[in-house]
């Protein structure tokens, strides 16, 4: 009986160690001579990174860890979450990843392995080459290995791809009972670089394999995995465990937008949940202006004062994990009036 049609996955056998300046492109071009139009080449990261010399020296007698940690705060652009020696960063390509990517396993004990540093450049820079040598019409996924939110266990994802849209868009389509779809979007490269690490593994040495029999569509403008970093705007979690202080600081410029007395009785709802012994009034400013007066019901003393900071520190960090960037301005002399600040918020400066 003839085999169904479907999607296979093969690994390219018979790699070596691959080293700096190593043509890799013609490595696996001479594994892999059975590579056709239409497949799909998934490259671990690692493979890239060692090529095209992606690596830190660690030397002799020195501490491989401390030079980890190193690397890791210079790839680092914004630390999400820590938990002793785990970092949870977001490095310049825009991942969120632990340890920014840095690999120590499966490489010597005097280097560590760094993200590429353009990996969709790379997978451009690879599909060229192959057609180069092999006269083959194939798309490049460059793999690497992330936790995910949430869940257990790892998997392995896109960090580049060339030749292939990295996000199928359903959105506007109709499914079978006649609704229509609003938010799916899936992550093709993503789904590919999964399932090539079926037949890869992390102890098997297999870096390379292909993917074949998935209809590939061709970009029309190759950005590779760009469409698959979630901007801030978009993000519901904007803000990991160190940056919960950082996110109150006073923005210098504001622009008023729709919606900020709503938000503000929100935040201060929930501050008062929180710290319901500290109460205050609020007197909101003209429609839409972004201003909000802070009253206190009591007068002021010092300990008024040390209770009105935490309800105000507390809405502030709520209105930030709402979106909202904020300023408080404290009055200079509160004498015999109830008022002790002003609170605008709005967005940033466009």
């Amino acid at each position: 009986m003839n085999a169904p049609a479907g999607i296979s996955v093969h690994p390219v056998a018979g790699l070596p160690e691959f080293a700096p300046g190593d043509d890799l492109a013609a490595v696996v071009a001479s594994a892999a001579p059975w590579l056709a139009d239409g497949d799909v080449v998934v490259v671990t990261s690692k493979v890239v990174s060692k090529v095209e010399g992606r690596l830190v020296r660690v030397e002799p007698g020195a501490d491989r860890e401390a030079a980890r940690q190193r690397a890791v705060d210079d790839e680092t652009v914004r630390v999400v979450a820590r938990r002793g020696p785990l970092k949870i960063v977001q490095t310049r390509h825009g991942w969120v990843v632990a340890a920014a990517g840095i690999d120590a396993s499966n490489v010597s004990a005097d280097a560590l392995v760094l993200l590429p540093e353009d990996s969709d450049a790379s997978a451009r820079r690879l599909r060229a080459r192959l057609r180069e040598l092999a006269g083959v019409d194939v798309a490049v996924v460059v793999s690497d290995t992330f936790g995910r939110t949430w869940r257990e266990g790892l998997t392995d994802v896109a960090v580049g791809a060339a030749g292939i849209e990295a996000l199928e868009d359903h959105r506007g389509a109709v499914d079978a009972h006649g609704n229509r779809l609003e938010t799916t979007r899936t992550a093709v490269v993503d789904e590919i670089a999964s399932a090539a690490d079926l037949v890869k593994g992390k102890l098997a040495g297999v870096p390379v394999a292909v993917v074949r029999g998935l209809p590939v569509r061709r970009p029309a403008d190759d950005v590779g995995t760009r469409p698959l970093v979630r901007l801030p705007a978009d993000d519901l979690f904007p803000y990991g465990s160190r940056d919960v202080v950082a996110s109150r600081a006073p923005e210098p410029g504001l622009v008023p937008r729709p919606g900020d007395r709503d938000a503000v009785a929100e935040a201060f709802r929930v501050a008062a949940a929180a710290l319901p012994e500290f109460p205050v009034v609020l007197r909101y400013g003209g429609e839409d202006d972004g201003v909000v007066d802070v009253h206190l019901s009591d007068a002021v003393t010092v300990a008024t004062a040390l209770n009105l900071g935490a309800v105000v520190g507390a809405a502030v960090v709520q209105l930030h994990a709402m979106g909202w960037s904020t300023r408080w301005e404290p009055v200079g002399t509160p004498g015999g009036t109830s008022l002790v600040g002003r609170l605008w918020l709005g967005g940033p400066p466009l």
